[in-house]
């Protein structure tokens, strides 16, 4: 998997997420049957986008600019904000990612809390 392939998938997530909830009780545990997976598949994703902006940081580019604020020629603050530029477009999607996860989590609480609100409803309308 590489760069573009999780920048596809993270805007695939993304338009999925920022879609409206279901009210329907069966629609909404098959959305959150989808958020899981999403969930699921979002934290490989992480993991790979990190694997990749490690590598990057790591590469030569950084070694060099290493030897050179080494040398003398640049503050250590300056050294962070160029090792971090380097792999500038990785840690975008490692941010994006971890956004996703998140969302993902917090949206099927939502699902739990809308499946336990019509629970409640279907108690209620059975009793009377």
């Amino acid at each position: 998997m590489n760069i573009e392939d999780i920048r596809k998938e993270c805007e695939l997530f993304q338009s999925e997420l920022e879609c409206i909830i279901p009210t329907d009780l069966n629609e909404v545990v098959e959305h959150a049957t989808k958020l899981a997976v999403y969930m699921a598949r979002s934290g490989q994703m992480l993991a790979d986008a990190k694997k990749m902006a490690r590598k990057k940081k790591s590469s030569e580019i950084a070694d060099i600019i290493v030897k050179i604020a080494k040398e003398g020629f640049l503050c250590a603050t300056a050294q962070k904000a160029l090792v971090e530029s380097i792999a500038e477009e990785e840690m975008y999607l490692v941010d994006w990612i971890e956004r996703i996860n998140r969302t993902c989590t917090h949206s099927i609480d939502l699902c739990r809390s809308i499946i336990s609100k019509g629970k409640e409803e279907m108690k209620y309308l059975n009793l009377q």
